[in-house]
């Protein structure tokens, strides 16, 4: 209670007018949440657009620039920048972001899902974040956030976790920061609930595409020495409950790591990740059935955007024990894009190719099945009919870019099981369809979604995604076709 009352203080400090350390992230997704435009495709920029983007992980934002009232140009800037003392590096920063969101679903999980006669689900969804970045000079600091999340109108009511949350805080940090000779060295101790994102949000995310986003409870260690990054934790996710003050971290699960990233001199604007994680999970749920989890993941990721090429292969390992047998699982992902940016519209053509280990046999007490941990909430598309579970999948994608700020996409992922051995899962991990009957071939999940960002402080996106179920939904039925559609407007400060 101390924490939670200490935060609502910092939150209220300031004039009554007034309402980082880098993440490790480098994103292959489609462009569904991202600015519009790509990278080295625009133009000259007017004022406001050559103010800096505001930050998926808000707490990456440095606005220590604005000591100096010329550069205050936008709106918000008076509160972005709010001295505490004499010192010019003691400052807060204030900032916010709203979603207003509507979306239907007919036919959700292949005709399975709670729907009216007719077969749908319709609801309405608001997102509400409010935070304080105070820095204490070049050595202390403290990020706040609080969170509302609301749901109404979906058959069989707010999904536990990701729908609803009345009123809670969503992170709240301290960091004590040793410098190592200059600004960009430093080693950071982060104490507290924080967002994670690690990589293109396979294994890491913090679950944008949903309503809640993920939080840890975690002390976590951030080295920046020369060209490397590396990162240390040890974490608990938090759990979002729907009422006042009563999120509280998972009791079940517990999730620690390594991870580090290192320019590859040998490849053209390459990069490696590499990564240690682990995890354990008291009550593990999969198609051969529940038990005890306790698993390790080595893997490497190797990225860059050598234009008009960008790359992203990422190969993970893990083992370990479910229940009193061993774990042996991996994945391969791969991703390649082209952009033609000398033709109009400005193409960006790509393809994605999956692999995803699965339990070879249920009657072996042993575990194929891969865990993809904290995944992206937009991971296929935002529909996200299936899991990366034992899973193959070939994505073509399509970006366009008729304006600066407009980005249509279009895509189309086709599914087969790799075990049939093992079912098919959700994006949650857990099993959607238990049987291990029918074919291989899953389904296939086209989507189109145009995303316009008006301001700097305002996005619109619109998606529609299908879903033609396969051989193995004719199997392991309901096999129905699955139409989901969602339109949501953003605006931060």
């Amino acid at each position: 209670m101390l924490l939670k009352g200490a935060l609502l203080w910092m939150l209220a400090l300031g004039p009554s007018s007034l309402w980082a350390q880098a993440t490790i992230r480098e994103d292959d997704q489609p462009n569904i949440a991202a600015e519009g435009g790509s990278d080295g495709q625009c133009d000259e920029k007017s004022k406001e657009e050559a103010l800096p983007a505001y930050q998926l992980l808000r707490y990456d934002e440095d606005y220590s620039y604005l000591k100096e009232p010329s550069r205050r140009t936008d709106f918000w800037d008076a509160i972005k920048y709010v001295p505490v003392s004499h010192r010019e590096d003691w400052y807060m920063s204030f900032g916010g972001f709203l979603r207003e969101r509507f979306e239907i679903l007919h036919n959700g999980d292949a005709g399975a899902g709670p729907a009216n006669a007719h077969g749908n689900n319709a609801d309405f969804l608001e997102r509400y974040l409010l935070h304080d970045d105070l820095h204490f000079g070049p050595n202390f600091r403290f990020f706040g956030q609080v969170v509302t999340g609301l749901e109404d109108g979906r058959i069989g009511g707010p999904r536990p976790d990701i729908d609803r949350n009345a009123f809670d805080i969503h992170q709240a940090f301290a960091d004590f920061i040793l410098s190592l000779g200059d600004q960009k060295n430093a080693l950071t101790a982060r104490i507290g609930r924080q967002e994670f994102e690690y990589g293109s949000g396979r294994l890491i995310d913090l679950r944008d595409g949903v309503n809640l986003r993920l939080s840890f409870d975690a002390a976590r260690l951030l080295l920046r020495l020369n060209e490397w990054q590396a990162d240390a934790w040890w974490a608990k996710p938090v759990l979002n409950q729907p009422g006042v003050f009563d999120d509280d971290p998972n009791p079940e699960r517990s999730f620690w790591g390594i991870y580090a990233v290192h320019p590859l001199p040998f490849l053209n604007q390459g990069n490696v990740d590499l990564y240690y994680l682990g995890f354990e999970n008291k009550q593990a749920q999969y198609v051969q059935g529940a038990g005890y989890e306790l698993r390790h993941s080595l893997g490497t990721r190797l990225w860059g955007k050598p234009m008009p090429w960008e790359y992203n292969l990422e190969y993970v390992w893990q083992f370990g024990t479910f229940g009193p047998a061993n774990i042996e699982a991996w994945s391969a992902a791969n991703a390649v894009r082209y952009n033609f940016s000398d033709l109009p519209l400005k193409p960006r053509l790509g393809l994605r190719f999956d692999t995803v280990s699965g339990d070879n046999n249920p009657g072996s007490a042993n575990l194929q099945t891969f865990n993809p941990l904290f995944p992206s909430g937009q991971y296929f598309n935002l529909l996200n009919p299936v899991g990366p579970l034992n899973l193959i999948d070939l994505h073509p994608t399509l970006d366009l870019y008729p304006g600066e700020q407009v980005t249509l996409s279009f895509d189309w992922d086709f599914f087969w099981r790799k075990s049939l051995g093992d079912g098919v899962y959700r994006i949650s991990g857990s099993p959607l369809r238990p049987g291990i009957g029918g074919g291989r071939y899953v389904g296939s999940s086209p989507a189109i979604t145009a995303l316009w960002n008006p301001t700097r402080h305002v996005s619109m996106l619109a998606s529609y995604v299908h879903f033609f179920p396969g051989p193995f939904f004719t199997a392991n039925p309901p096999n129905k076709a699955t139409d989901y559609f969602t339109t949501w407007l953003n605006y931060e400060f």
